[in-house]
């Protein structure tokens, strides 16, 4: 974890930087200006726009009865390349864009899907249960407290 946010904190903007000083460097001083600025209204726009077609599939998904599971993740893929578009860079914005595009975000869907499968673990069990031990006997060990106790004295009139 400690990896993947040195390198988004990190790595990923001095590497935007760079990208950005040799395209100003190679052109005008304004071009990488205005490709910050129009990577970023074309792709907020464009979040948007898709963002309401995600939306609509939901509400059809939810009036059909179903579980909007494939929507959602979509709807997350969306809002993700949104705030790539809101930092400035061409790396960031290419991702975002390939997020937007219905046929290559169906690809990192697919990747998502498989890396929940597998690590998240899902269990059921019958309503009222605890489901996360795996023996009684575990349960047991997990939810029982030992105390030690000696008993030094006792005195007659407590007992009745």
């Amino acid at each position: 974890m400690l990896y993947y946010l040195f390198f988004l904190l990190i790595i990923l903007p001095i590497v935007e930087i760079a990208i950005l000083v040799r395209i100003g460097l190679a052109t005008e001083w304004w071009v990488p200006i205005l490709i910050v600025l129009a990577t970023g209204l074309a792709g907020s726009a464009l979040a948007r726009w898709q963002g309401w077609k995600v939306l609509d599939r939901i509400r059809e998904d939810m009036g059909a009865g179903r579980v909007p599971a494939d929507s959602l993740i979509d709807g997350f893929l969306v809002l993700v390349a949104g705030i790539l578009f809101m930092l400035p860079g061409v790396l960031t914005d290419i991702v975002g864009i390939v997020l937007l595009i219905p046929p290559t975000r169906e690809l990192v869907k697919r990747g998502v899907i498989a890396w929940f499968k597998r690590k998240v673990e899902i269990r059921v069990g019958p309503m009222g249960e605890r489901i996360w031990p795996t023996s009684e006997r575990e349960a047991r060990l997990r939810h029982d407290e030992i105390i030690d106790a000696k008993v030094i004295g006792t005195r007659v009139e407590d007992v009745k």
